[in-house]
């Protein structure tokens, strides 16, 4: 298997997890496109469904195109391991449905994606699982929400859709202290601009239909294992690892696979069990995608400079919520962590009444009205009433969402073109009918791109049609 050196991330991008095999010697990874695989003997297969024996026996658990995109991406992380799902939400809800089951509570920030926070506050609230928010920026907000009962700490890296930072290795000492581990995810900065893993994180999930797909045609998700944390240490607290398991012929997983113990519980048991699997020709969508990443983050990166120092000096604009703006509270992390930029997925609040939101966003031409990030194309969408619609009034304000607020996710159009869009679409908030043609602001080497998580046009990013997406 061809991974290449830490570090080597465009390297890694082509060739990680791949090796042409005879007899046909396929540079590009095959599809396989099967539902099962014939077993060579009798024996092979109760091995196999015993996890005794590694190999693939059904494709709801496993395929060998999948498998290349899973271990693609753990290498690209830094992970010892990775799960391939078929959605972005899914990867978030086996992540945590792995680590932390009924009567069990979650640490989570404040500012996440708004699929993210139904899931929290609704469906896991149906399966007796209880969370508590914390200001991401507060540290010690985190380590006060601590309970006997917590079982994972939970921010994203970027978060969605106001661009915030936070000083992860803090936030994963007070995780490690309460003897959980901090799940990350990393959607919109990717391993491009920010691997969480050498940050203090111990599980990463993306929403793969974003950046790492980065056409806006599949959707994916993936669950990365820093294969780090110690459950072993704390055998009270996960007893699905650490104790034996009648599914497992009465082993103990941590046992049989150790630090793989983790990934291994969530692919036969929640993967095979809910069947969010990844299909194979999605799978080959995304690894084609992948192979491009670190070049279209850096165009990403580019036009968000230009238009977040145009956004910055216009009249109609309140507030751009970037960390690149200058004054912005997380600037010094941007700097510390996210030296390549701090994504391309950001908001800015109108100078004006809630009711010119809907005007500006029709008057946009480039900007599509689209519940997605991450992608070619230039994005807006309008959260209090889509991506975050279903919070109350008084959680999107403790998320910083205004009635006001609109979420761009750049594309890799030529900036110029961009802030023209942009420019036109404010001009009828400041009465000026004929605007002068704005000039691409300075491209300054930092601020990038950043990929949304979620995705359902009304709702979550489970893809419902009453739910958020991206």
């Amino acid at each position: 298997m061809t991974t290449g050196g830490a570090g080597c991330t465009a390297t890694s991008q082509i060739h990680a997890g791949y090796e042409p095999q005879a007899p046909y010697r396929p540079v590009a990874v095959p599809i396989y496109q099967t539902a099962a695989y014939e077993f060579p003997d009798y024996a092979s297969a109760r091995r196999m469904f015993a996890l005794k024996e590694p190999g693939f026996t059904y494709t709801r658990t496993g395929n060998p195109t999948v498998a290349v995109l899973e271990q693609r991406i753990a290498a690209l992380d830094g992970g010892v391991a990775a799960l391939a799902t078929a959605t972005g939400q899914a990867a978030v809800s086996i992540a945590l449905l792995t680590l932390v089951r009924s009567g069990g509570h979650i640490v989570a920030s404040s500012k996440l994606y708004g699929g993210t926070v139904d899931l929290l506050t609704d469906t896991f609230k149906d399966f007796g699982i209880e969370v508590s928010f914390a200001d991401p920026a507060d540290v010690g907000a985190w380590a006060a929400a601590v309970r006997p009962q917590t079982r994972a700490f939970l921010t994203e890296s970027i978060g969605n859709p106001l661009a915030t930072l936070q000083d992860l290795p803090a936030i994963a000492e007070v995780a490690h202290g309460a003897g959980v581990p901090l799940v990350v995810d990393n959607t919109l900065a990717t391993p491009v601009l920010y691997r969480p893993l050498d940050h203090g994180a111990d599980i990463v999930v993306y929403s793969a239909t974003k950046f790492l797909g980065g056409h806006g045609t599949t959707l994916a998700g993936a669950v990365v294992d820093g294969g780090r944390f110690a459950f072993s240490a704390y055998p009270d607290k996960w007893p699905q690892l650490t104790r034996p398991k009648r599914r497992y012929g009465g082993e103990i997983l941590w046992e049989r696979h150790g630090h793989g113990a983790y990934l291994a519980l969530a692919r036969s048991k929640y993967l095979h069990d809910l069947g969010p699997s990844l299909a194979p020709a999605s799978a080959a969508q995304i690894l084609q995608g992948l192979e491009t990443l670190d070049i279209r983050v850096a165009r990403h990166a580019q036009n968000t400079q230009a238009v977040v120092r145009f956004l910055a000096g216009h009249p109609a604009v309140a507030a751009v919520h970037h960390p690149s703006v200058p004054g912005h509270p997380q600037a010094g992390l941007a700097v510390r962590d996210f030296p390549r930029g701090a994504g391309s997925v950001f908001s800015f609040d109108l100078a004006a009444d809630p009711g010119q939101v809907g005007p500006f966003i029709d008057r946009l031409r480039l900007f599509k009205l689209v519940a997605n990030v991450g992608d070619t194309r230039s994005l807006v969408a309008h959260p209090a009433a889509m991506t975050h619609c279903r919070l109350s009034r008084e959680q999107r304000a403790a998320a910083g969402i205004a009635e006001t607020t609109i979420r761009l996710s750049l594309g890799l159009e030529d900036a110029a073109d961009l802030v023209a869009d942009l420019a036109q679409a404010l001009a009828g908030l400041t009465g000026d009918t004929c605007p002068a043609a704005a000039p691409p602001a300075a491209v300054v080497h930092a601020g990038a791109p950043a990929e949304a998580h979620t995705g359902a046009h009304t709702g979550a990013h489970t893809g419902a049609h009453t739910g958020t997406e991206a």
